[in-house]
């Protein structure tokens, strides 16, 4: 045969690697012995396990002699053909160098490299390596040097790209040094070497067995060279996958000017085999169905952009182009995962049927993984999970994170509540710990650095009694055994740098002990399933090379694990469903299934935006001799094509991702126009009723009407003592008082809880409360100065955080100034000042005594035997209209349980001359005095007269504690809006959201 004889190719719409076995499986006429000498060439592993797989298929399962499967795009040593070669020894290459190592030597030169006072952490270096170690593989798989890389930038070229080459000086001067010392090869050189290899073996010893190379488009030039000699030999074959056949030479030459088709790296291949398209004959079918018309559809919705006028004169398409083609456009990214989702789940319906989601957009591949597991299905993703994401992972980049942070609440309390995490003990009691842990000692503000802080907390609470002996014994107990965990690792962390070989030993001492169970040792837990031993290895390796990186400084050290981890993937090996996958562009080449689903088709997603090269810019890279990003665009158009043209075929994209309006992906829009050109409305291929079933899913089958809560505790369990505060939440939202005083639900503090409005009132009122007790009688000439010193020990470790020293001192300063001189005045006409007094007035109900309490910020007694209620307010004041409607009754109330005598200090019929706010919020101005409008002792008998009626229909059984019952009087800050599930009867119509 000639050598343009020797190229075939096999039609897209034909299972490429099911015709391919078919094929020789007829050439051998079922002989097992006879395949056995066929050498087959693939592109990658995952290929030569499909294809496999489809000689088992085609053969119905008979026993076979599969022939000699080799990858040729990511081959390694001992997948070489030359040990089959009599008397050709195996040229000696050296190893590649392992990718993490390459990364962490690249790092070191970054490390080291001058920065002119410029600082760069290990991460940002660790990630600048993966960078120089991507330019690397490209310009080795392009068998280019670096020699030419002084003579890309002109004078009139940005100083930037001066610097940039200047620090590539790290792969021209320095990268082959280390490489030599190491007796390494970087992995695309080495597999330029083990293919020219070979080349070279075969050329000394020709084989006499058939030789196929199938699947490949020469985008690597080494593997072209292959596939030529391939082409070449007397029994050589090249099978291409989805030539386009019958194009013009117009055309032809257009599709090798436009990197973005998906023909033109196999234009630049036959171009190399210097063979027609015409000549390419195709692969014999073998009895396979074809479908020409959607082939046909391809190549037209994906021709060249210079010929598209043809499309002005489209003839119709005939039906079957679109028999078998859908296309979902969803709402949002959700909706996309869950239409998939319930796509491949009805494939499982049809005895035998496979189906695949083919997709770059890896969150939607996570989705439509985590969708199917409604129906208890496990996907196999060939994307894997990255390690650090996994459970083992996530693990111990937690216990770092704790380690790092000083085990701050936050970070300990996400790593003690991860399910490896046991301590010893047995799971449930270590949960049951951790949540007593939660509860006393790490909610509110935060504890001091390091478990020495949990024990001082733990202290303080003890002894204030709010937690008793067994919670205290218990949590010494858990304390103890975290002491005993972590140790090692917090010792490490506690220098200002660690060798990174120290800090890995102590971090994996500590991740063991503490995963440890009652029952089970700790790394048979943390290292065990594809996770664990995944993230074994990654250790190992990075522990093997960790001495060719300096002491890295303890805050550096979890980014630089992150960063590392996030390189590697874990791909599980079995248990998955056998007729789903979800298959990644590169892993779907030569992939079959009888359903396909093309997902993610918006522009940016599919195809991928351009890469922005961080090295070079666009005219250098073409100077040096580097292919524009753009081909990357032509590979992903040529794997669309492929997938495109199978039998039964779903196209979906979503509108919206992340709330952000999407672009549709370019082959989409080339779609519609050659549908519209052809008069067909491209609506035609819409499938909306998968939107509709998706949504019925999770559709109610009736309405259910949420009615607002109506809680009716017996009298006994109702409050008999509430403060003039509550009294005011009682008559906004009285279920809050119900939650509180009848449930006895109080709120969480937050985690590590940072002062907030609520904490700056109590540190303003202690400070004036201290301020007003220790200069009774005329102010001092320091007054001022002595009113900050109190607000200093009043705000106390407060003022250490940035947020309240720069935020709320300063509106202190100015309010102690207003205060001051507010003082100098009001002291003329007071005879004397009660701060922070208590009070309280006892009311007859029908359900018995009813008291009322107060705690008043300061009543005035005047020259004239009057008093004045003062109430400080760090927020808003309430409105006139609101005190004299009764919404806002806490100035009155307490007028009232002064008349009455209630306060200490007060006597028996006192007059209330008026009932005054101050507002103190430090802006402009800094305080204000707001005076009640109306009557004071009026106010003050109306309020207690409303008191008496709100008392007397709550002691009646049948009175209801509402939520929000007028939402337009609602309390500013609710926290049991939740627990009333107000949002739920609201929407439902049931009530009135607040």
């Amino acid at each position: 045969m000639t050598e343009s004889h020797r190229v075939f190719t096999i039609s897209p719409d034909r299972p490429f690697l099911d015709a391919l076995a078919a094929q020789l499986l007829a050439e051998t006429t079922g002989d097992p012995l006879l395949l056995g000498g066929y050498t087959v060439l693939l592109p990658t592993r995952r290929s030569c396990r499909a294809a496999g797989e489809a000689f088992l298929r085609v053969s119905g399962g008979k026993a076979l002699v599969l022939p000699t499967l080799r990858p040729i795009g990511d081959i390694d040593e001992d997948q070489m053909i030359l040990d089959e070669v009599p008397g050709l020894e195996e040229p000696d290459l050296g190893p590649a160098v392992p990718s993490l190592r390459r990364q962490l030597l690249l790092a070191r030169l970054i490390l080291s490299w001058p920065r002119e006072g410029r600082s760069i952490t290990f991460d940002q270096a660790a990630r600048l390596a993966a960078e120089l170690s991507h330019l690397l593989d490209q310009v080795q798989t392009e068998r280019l040097t670096f020699d030419g890389l002084g003579a890309l930038v002109p004078e009139d070229y940005s100083a930037h790209w001066q610097e940039t080459l200047d620090f590539l000086k790290i792969l021209t001067e320095h990268w082959p040094a280390i490489l030599a010392e190491d007796g390494a090869l970087d992995p695309a050189e080495r597999r330029n070497r083990v293919l020219a290899a070979q080349v070279s073996a075969w050329l000394e010893s020709p084989p006499n067995d058939p030789v196929v190379a199938a699947g490949s488009t020469g985008s690597i030039p080494a593997t072209a060279d292959l596939l030529a000699f391939v082409a070449a030999l007397p029994n050589g074959r090249v099978v291409l996958p989805g030539l386009q056949r019958g194009t013009g030479e117009d055309e032809w030459a257009a599709i090798g000017q436009e990197q973005t088709h998906p023909q033109n790296g196999m234009a630049h291949l036959l171009a190399r085999l210097k063979v027609a398209p015409e000549d390419v004959a195709e692969w014999p079918s073998a009895g396979q169905k074809r479908r020409p018309d959607r082939v046909n559809l391809a190549a037209e919705t994906l021709r060249p952009a210079e010929t598209t006028d043809a499309w002005r004169s489209l003839p119709a398409l005939p039906p079957s182009s679109l028999r078998g083609l859908e296309r979902i456009d969803c709402v949002s990214e959700g909706e996309e995962a869950g239409v998939i989702a319930l796509k491949l789940r009805y494939a499982l319906e049809t005895p035998g049927k496979t189906a695949a989601l083919i997709t770059p957009d890896r969150s939607l591949a996570r989705r439509v993984a985590a969708s199917l597991r409604r129906w208890e299905i496990e996907i196999d993703d060939s994307g894997g999970q990255n390690l650090g994401d996994t459970a083992p992972g996530t693990y111990l980049r937690l216990l770092a994170m704790a380690a790092a942070t000083a085990f701050s609440p936050v970070a300990l309390l996400a790593l003690l509540k991860h399910p490896l995490a046991t301590g010893g003990m047995a799971p449930g009691k270590f949960r049951s710990n951790v949540r007593i842990l939660e509860r006393h000692v790490l909610r509110g503000p935060r504890p001091g650095p390091g478990l020495e802080g949990l024990r001082a907390v733990l202290q303080d609470r003890k002894e204030s009694g709010e937690i008793g002996l067994r919670d205290t014994t218990a949590l010494n107990s858990l304390i103890g055994v975290l002491e005993g965990c972590v140790q090692p690792l917090a010792h490490a962390m506690a220098g200002a740098s660690t060798p990174i070989a120290e800090l890995i030993e102590s971090h994996l001492a500590a991740a063991e002990a503490l995963a440890a169970s009652a029952d089970a040792d700790g790394g048979a837990r943390l290292w065990s399933g594809e996770a664990g031993e995944a993230l074994a290895n990654f250790f190992s390796e990075l522990h093997q090379s960790a001495t060719v990186l300096p002491a890295v400084p303890n805050g550096d050290y979890v980014p630089l694990l992150e960063s590392l981890m996030s390189a590697q993937v874990v791909r599980p090996k079995f248990g998955r469903h056998p007729r789903l996958n979800i298959w990644g562009p590169l892993e779907a080449r030569l992939q079959h299934a009888d359903l396909i689903v093309l997902g993610g088709l918006n522009e940016g997603t599919w195809p991928p935006k351009p890469s922005v090269d961080p090295w070079l810019s666009r005219p250098m890279r073409g100077a040096f001799g580097l292919p524009q990003p753009e081909r990357r665009i032509g590979l992903s158009a040529h794997d669309f094509a492929q997938a495109f043209c199978a039998g039964e075929v779903v196209l979906t994209r979503a509108n919206k991702v992340d709330g952000t309006p999407t672009v549709p992906s370019r082959w989409l829009v080339r779609l519609d126009t050659v549908l519209t050109g052809a008069g067909l409305d491209p609506d035609c291929l819409q499938a909306s009723k998968w939107q509709d079933w998706h949504r019925a899913l999770d559709k109610p089958t009736s309405q259910v009407r949420i009615a607002p809560p109506e809680p009716r505790p017996p009298l006994i369990a109702r409050p008999r003592r509430l403060s003039v505060t509550r009294i005011e939440t009682w008559i906004r939202d009285p279920y809050t008082i119900y939650a509180r005083h009848v449930l006895r639900l109080v709120p969480m503090d937050p985690l590590e809880a940072d002062p907030g409005a609520a904490e700056r009132g109590i540190f303003i009122h202690r400070a004036l409360e201290t301020f007003l007790k220790e200069t009774a009688g005329a102010l001092p000439d320091d007054a001022v100065e002595r009113l900050l010193a109190i607000g200093e020990r009043a705000f106390g470790p407060a003022l250490s955080k940035p947020s309240v020293r720069a935020f709320w001192w300063p509106r202190f300063e100015r309010i102690a100034d207003w205060f001051v001189q507010q003082e100098h005045v009001r002291r003329q006409s007071i005879e004397r000042s009660l701060v922070e007094v208590h009070g309280r007035l006892e009311i007859d109900a029908p359900g018995g005594t009813f008291t009322l309490s107060a705690m008043a910020d300061r009543i005035d007694h005047g020259v004239d035997s009057r008093y004045t209620v003062v109430d400080y307010k760090t927020g808003t004041v309430p409105a006139n209209s609101e005190v004299a409607l009764g919404f806002a009754p806490q100035l009155p109330l307490e007028a009232a349980i002064a008349t009455a005598g209630g306060f200490d200090g007060v006597e028996d019929g006192a007059e209330i001359d008026s009932l005054s706010y101050w507002r103190l919020s430090g802006g402009e101005p800094p305080g204000e005095v707001h005076i009640v409008s109306g009557d004071a002792m009026q106010m003050a008998a109306a309020a207690l007269e409303g008191l008496r009626r709100l008392v007397a229909a709550y002691d009646d059984e049948s009175t209801a504690y509402l939520s929000v019952p007028n939402p337009g009087r609602a309390t500013r800050y609710n926290d049991y809006l939740h627990l009333a599930r107000v949002q739920e009867w609201s929407a439902s119509g049931a009530g009135d959201a607040p």
